[in-house]
């Protein structure tokens, strides 16, 4: 028998494993059960161990391997406390900008601003330079807007070079969801954002790139992400 605290953070981990191939930060699991400090982490990861639940890959960093789930888990949501992002990838056509099925009143004509960079900031959001036809499914209530990835900084999160990413415009944002940054008003980057008491941390989903820490009234955010559309070549 499980506690409460160690059936939410094997669920946790085994939702970011099967979402993102790789097994989260033990920041990440802190923020996910809500507790002060990454010693309690450390302390319900090591009674998994012992009762079978996980192991750790040894000479890797961040590696953990869920080896079973508790009896009465079933498809178990993300622990409380955040939620991570499951990509929506809708597969255009092979070739201009991608295109959703088209269906009377079941799609929505979308603004392609520009490029954003998953990687070194570039320059700030552009002027609108194309349209995207989008399925509404994907949106929801709100304004929305597309960018185009550039760069690997996300991958773990699922989104790669060249994805087209959609977001919901807003200047607000909980930590741990991944948000359109405009950094000290001139460049604009996709990452996840974290707050550290006053500060705020852009933090990218691939470990060859840093996380970087920003005054409050240094980062603006733009919009969330809520979804993808990916081109096969």
């Amino acid at each position: 028998m499980l506690t409460r605290k160690q059936h939410e953070l094997l669920m946790y981990i085994h939702e970011r494993i099967k979402e993102t191939g790789v097994s989260p930060s033990f920041d990440e699991m802190k923020d996910a059960l809500d507790l002060a400090s990454k010693s309690g982490i450390h302390r319900l990861i090591t009674a998994l161990e012992e009762r079978g639940f996980l192991r750790r890959l040894a000479h890797r960093a961040r590696a953990l391997e869920v080896i079973k789930l508790p009896a009465q888990a079933t498809a178990a949501a993300p622990a409380k406390g955040r939620q991570a992002f499951k990509p929506q990838v809708f597969e255009g056509n092979g070739g201009g900008a991608p295109q959703a099925p088209h269906a009377a009143n079941d799609t929505r004509e979308l603004p392609i601003l520009g490029k954003i960079a998953a990687g070194t900031p570039i320059e700030a959001i552009q002027h609108e330079r194309d349209r995207l036809i989008v399925p509404e499914t994907m949106l929801g209530a709100g304004e929305h807007y597309v960018l185009e990835v550039q760069g690997d900084s996300m991958i773990n999160a699922g989104i790669f070079d060249g994805d087209h990413v959609i977001i919901k415009k807003g200047d607000t944002a909980n930590t741990g969801e991944i948000v359109v940054a405009l950094v000290n008003g001139e460049e604009a980057t996709l990452k996840r954002l974290r707050r550290k008491g006053a500060s705020i941390a852009l933090e990218a989903a691939n470990p060859t790139y840093e996380t970087r820490i920003f005054g409050p009234d240094q980062v603006q955010v733009q919009g969330k992400l809520v979804g993808l559309i990916r081109r096969y070549h």
